[in-house]
């Protein structure tokens, strides 16, 4: 990062245990937001889209990863870089890993969000040198979140492990925004939503743009289908359905998505959704 000097984060261990997801309240959020394809997002080969969750999703074949981010920044090499991100977060050890490459990237990091940013996007967002909101797009802080599944040990070194992360997190939004690592904590504990116009009193954010509408027809209709699934994602989790079951329930009902492409360059497409399968998955869980 060229412009700005923010903590460095060391590398955490990750637990077998552990199980990354992302919030219900982002999912809603995300998946009621209007889409906005990334060609839309796109101003040059060096612009990066993140519109997914961040971190691998091995039942669909997408998510945001840190290698995906890697990759992305080799092709554009030393030159100023544009991050657009609308994405509800994911896991926390990838969005760690992924914000320290832009914070080393050696060349001026823009970061542009276009309707949402949490949990471990909104840590991503910190890296830019300039953070640029969308009009009625949100920032979101919170504790660290994930799932740790086993005995009483494995549920002890969850917590000790989400502890440290909390004051890394909190560390580094407190640096970027200036706001005093006690009111970072209240804020955090709270789960906030931070709209641009108080990202930017707050510090959080340099500025705002007009972000470019979806369209949702322009791609025959896949947007719309892929909106659809993230309701009823969003809709899964906030009755408390773990990410690896709502995975395996779109599975066996024969709904799949792709993955967004990481750089304008790469292949734009997304594969079926059968809203007659998403009808008969929720008739069963309300059954």
């Amino acid at each position: 990062m060229s412009l700005r000097q923010l903590p460095a984060v060391k590398a955490f261990e990750r637990p077998d245990s552990y199980q990354w997801d992302a919030p219900s309240s982002a999912l809603e959020l995300w998946a009621a937001a209007p889409m906005v394809a990334p060609q839309a997002a796109a101003e040059s080969d060096q612009t990066i889209t993140i519109y997914d969750v961040i971190g691998e999703d091995y039942w669909t074949g997408g998510g945001f990863t840190a290698k995906r981010m890697s990759g992305a920044l080799r092709a554009i090499g030393e030159k100023p870089v544009t991050v657009s991100i609308n994405s509800p977060g994911g896991d926390m050890f990838e969005g760690l890993a992924i914000f320290n490459m832009l914070k080393d990237h050696k060349a001026e990091v823009t970061v542009k969000v276009m309707g949402l940013a949490a949990s471990a996007a909104s840590l991503i967002a910190m890296a830019g040198d300039q953070i640029l909101m969308g009009q009625g797009s949100f920032l979101m802080i919170h504790n660290a979140w994930g799932v740790v599944v086993g005995n009483r040990h494995d549920m002890r070194a969850g917590a000790d492990m989400f502890e440290p992360f909390d004051s890394a997190m909190a560390e580094i939004y407190a640096a970027r925004s200036g706001q005093t690592g006690d009111k970072i904590a209240a804020m955090m504990d709270a789960e906030t939503f931070i709209n641009a116009k108080d990202a930017r009193d707050l510090g959080f954010s340099d500025g705002d743009f007009a972000a470019p509408e979806g369209d949702a027809a322009s791609d025959g209709g896949a947007s719309a289908r892929m909106q659809s699934r993230r309701r009823l994602e969003a809709l899964l989790a906030k009755q408390g359905v773990p990410r690896s079951e709502r995975r395996k329930m779109f599975r066996d009902a024969g709904m799949r998505d792709a993955a967004d492409p990481a750089t304008p360059r790469a292949g734009f497409d997304h594969t079926g959704f059968d809203m007659a399968a998403a009808e008969r998955l929720l008739a069963t869980l309300k059954a």
